[in-house]
């Protein structure tokens, strides 16, 4: 169902991948087109996902802050990113641009009552990570198994994927994190390639579930920015 939509164009910071990217995937077009948000790509070069999410390499800042700066000008009115794990620079990226950033569906956590959080490396998320998106902490976190096809073909940017086998690593993932705190009342999924397996989370866990698909859609239509998050 399209939304009603702020002038411009959503801009997303791309990192430079080959993967699959299923409808619902923030780097693929049709999942913006199915809601009426006008989009525009901008890849990064160099930024893969292994040194985006392992190696927080921060060589890669200076050129995420240009693709930012130059969405702008060409007529972005909110940015967004295709790595959740951008949070750290959160801060950075909000101050190089006069429109509303939004790197990250972990922006969102703290504001939900009880959530948790599912991720694709659980031993990269960082405080570094948390503390740019404002998780506060001690909030549940639970990843993929290592090694598993949605962990394996992402992380070393492999040219295909089994989708179901990834929907199936993703909901079992979330069940684990349930398990082990059963009074979450909310499941916010990091990484921007899981909302195509939201629903199926949902109706494996019982709760919520919340990602950057829908936090986009969520600000586009009611035009306010994210919260302001204060980060170095």
């Amino acid at each position: 169902m399209a939304v009603a939509p702020l002038h411009g164009f959503l801009g997303v910071l791309m990192l430079e991948t080959r993967f699959p990217r299923p409808p619902g995937d923030i780097g693929n077009a049709e999942t913006w087109r199915r809601a009426g948000i006008p989009v525009r790509f901008a890849v990064v070069r160099g930024a893969t996902p292994r040194r985006v999410v392992q190696d927080a390499d921060a060589a890669l800042l200076q050129p995420f802050l240009d693709a930012a700066v130059d969405l702008e000008r060409q007529g972005a009115t909110l940015l967004t990113t295709s790595c959740g794990f951008l949070a750290r620079w959160q801060g950075r990226l909000a101050r190089a641009v006069a429109v509303p950033v939004i790197t990250s569906s972990l922006l969102q956590v703290q504001g939900l009552r009880r959530p948790g959080i599912v991720t694709i490396a659980a031993a990269s998320l960082t405080p570094a990570v948390l503390e740019g998106a404002g998780v506060p902490a001690g909030t549940p976190v639970q990843g993929v198994a290592p090694g598993c096809e949605f962990h394996r073909r992402i992380l070393c940017d492999d040219g295909t994927m089994d989708l179901a086998q990834a929907r199936h690593d993703v909901v079992s993932a979330a069940l684990e994190l349930v398990r082990r705190h059963p009074g979450l009342t909310d499941i916010v999924l990091e990484c921007t390639n899981m909302p195509p397996y939201r629903d199926a989370v949902a109706q494996a866990t019982g709760r919520p579930v919340h990602d950057l698909e829908t936090l986009l859609l969520a600000r586009w239509a009611t035009g306010q920015p994210a919260q302001e998050i204060v980060s170095t």
